[in-house]
């Protein structure tokens, strides 16, 4: 007699085993080993990186530009501290560069554009979930704004600076903005940066991926606060060069990136430790 499995196929088909022997305790030097690693893959067929890079600036300077034009200013450093948010499904061409690199495979800007995702329409779901941190972070930002200096008018850039680091109330929205905002830079750190390069690499759904990434930061928290904090001063270096600095370092960083993530599956040949 048949049973109901025999009968009724699955919904999905079989998932590869998953993976057991990610890295833990990787030293915080590390990291200067990934930066190295992404400058090595930037300079190899430098050209289709700094294409990718201009693409990212000029797409940065469009949303700046648009925030003025339409009168939304007042979101500028949120936007500019969300673009972090973001950044790691931006760099998904990056990844499949140095992929391409490792795999000893020509690499072309076309590669990078249109990338062939393992996990399919997996990574959508954490690009809306990113997305949708971005959001959340620019509104609290706004309520925070109003929490402290109530339903005033934004006094523009030129007016700001001096009201956050020339009064009591700007440093306490600076400090409690900070600590905040580090809340949810934190969180879309720890569940994307390493699930977007798994889902592009590997076929898995976006909820493993992201708590294997959450469990990989936190199990290498030295190393992931070293990666990040390189991250947060060379983007502050972008944005003291008005982001034209981001055609170089979001590639690098990118390419580094995917790097981490080879170090973390056990792929630690291409990376100086």
């Amino acid at each position: 007699m048949a049973v109901a499995k025999d009968i009724i196929p699955p919904v999905l088909p079989a998932l590869p085993a998953l993976r057991t022997n990610w890295h833990r305790g990787v030293p915080a030097s590390a990291a200067f080993g990934w930066l190295k690693a992404g400058w090595r893959d930037f300079t190899r067929r430098p050209l289709p990186s700094l294409l990718y890079g201009f693409a990212v600036f000029l797409v940065s300077l469009l949303v700046l530009v648009s925030l003025f034009n339409f009168g939304y200013d007042y979101i500028l450093f949120p936007a500019l501290s969300g673009f972090l948010v973001v950044a790691p499904l931006a760099a998904t061409g990056l990844y499949e560069k140095s992929r391409r690199l490792a795999a000893g495979k020509p690499v072309t800007l076309t590669d990078m554009l249109f990338v062939r995702i393992r996990s399919g329409g997996q990574i959508v779901f954490v690009g809306l979930l990113l997305c949708l941190l971005m959001a959340l972070w620019n509104r609290a930002a706004f309520l925070l704004y109003a929490l402290f200096f109530g339903l005033h008018p934004f006094p523009g850039l030129d007016g700001i600076i001096p009201v956050l680091i020339g009064t009591p109330t700007g440093w306490a929205l600076l400090i409690v903005g900070g600590l905040v905002g580090g809340l949810f830079a934190a969180f879309s750190f720890a569940i994307s940066v390493f699930a977007i390069p798994r889902l592009l690499d590997e076929r898995v759904d976006a909820l493993t991926a992201m708590g294997q990434s959450m469990a990989l930061v936190w199990n290498n928290l030295p190393v992931m606060l070293t990666w990040a904090a390189i991250v947060i001063v060379l983007f502050a270096a972008c944005v003291a060069t008005a982001l034209v600095g981001l055609i170089v370092v979001f590639p690098v960083l990118g390419h580094a990136t995917w790097h981490a993530f080879s170090t973390m599956r056990g792929e630690t040949g291409s990376v100086d430790r």
